[in-house]
């Protein structure tokens, strides 16, 4: 039996273990709206991912993020798998949903609504 190099070995190894980070990565753009569909600026985006398939131990686990005056942002290469999106803007409903983006590049549309009314049960003081 023919024996490798250690070094050979090593290297052979490592590359069968580490997948291919532009295979397994997804660039994501974010386009968020209101209503009417005109763009919501500066909304706080938080992306969460709840099961990535190659999250390695130094990566982040949350990104926070705010949309630009065009209601726009975009992820550098995020790992593939489960996420949960989650946007907060003055003036509208909280939005939070889960995603499974497998794709290389992916584009999320999202549709902020207007806050619900509110009503109260308090009649006011009693004489």
């Amino acid at each position: 039996m023919r024996k490798l190099p250690v070094a050979l070995l090593a290297i052979a190894l490592g590359m069968s273990a580490v997948p291919s980070s532009a295979a397994d990565e997804t660039h994501l753009h974010i386009h968020v709206t209101n209503d009417l569909g005109k763009p919501v600026g500066n909304a706080e985006v938080i992306v969460r991912f709840l099961e990535s398939r190659f999250l390695k131990p130094k990566k982040k686990e949350v990104w926070e993020l705010r949309t630009t005056q065009e209601g726009t942002v975009s992820t550098p290469g995020i790992p593939q798998g489960k996420i949960m999106i989650q946007i907060y803007a003055s003036d509208y409903q909280t939005f939070g949903q889960t995603f499974d983006i497998e794709e290389a590049d992916k584009t999320v549309e999202i549709q902020l609504k207007p806050p619900q009314p509110q009503y109260s049960t308090d009649t006011g003081p009693k004489k």
